[in-house]
């Protein structure tokens, strides 16, 4: 079966949506339980997992130029791309019930998720939009 990786970019795209949603998600849960006896606030960490699979790539050379960036992404597994939720245990909590959810840092969280995960879905369908002009 032939092959044009025209959906790479798009692929990725859609596990970056996915992990920009899972911190969603776990910044709305970090709001609804802020006066919840020691509850520890949950975060997401999707960046660094990409960085990592993007290191472990056949294709390990700089990624100053978008061929290398093509060949990296070109090769990636996105089945095993995935974002990791984690339980943030150090920060410090200033509340005697031991909760370290802070509703004003959290709600500033929500916001610039909200941006990254607008522009994500915009980039996804600006690739939408020049497959289709592509196509015509």
């Amino acid at each position: 079966m032939f092959s044009s990786g025209a959906f790479n970019y798009i692929n990725l795209l859609d596990k970056a949506a996915d992990g920009a949603w899972a911190r969603h998600e776990a910044i709305s849960n970090n709001i609804a339980n802020q006066d919840t006896p020691g509850y520890k606030r949950q975060d997401v960490d999707f960046e660094s997992e990409l960085k990592k699979a993007l290191r472990i790539s056949r294709y390990t050379e700089n990624i100053d130029n978008r061929n290398n960036l093509d060949k990296q992404i070109a090769n990636l597994n996105f089945n095993s791309l995935k974002p990791k939720v984690f339980t943030d245990m150090r920060s410090y909590s200033y509340r005697l019930d031991g909760n370290n959810v802070d509703p004003d840092t959290e709600g500033v969280y929500l916001a610039a998720n909200e941006t990254k995960y607008n522009g994500i879905m915009a980039s996804i369908n600006n690739e939408f939009d020049n497959l289709s002009r592509v196509m015509q």
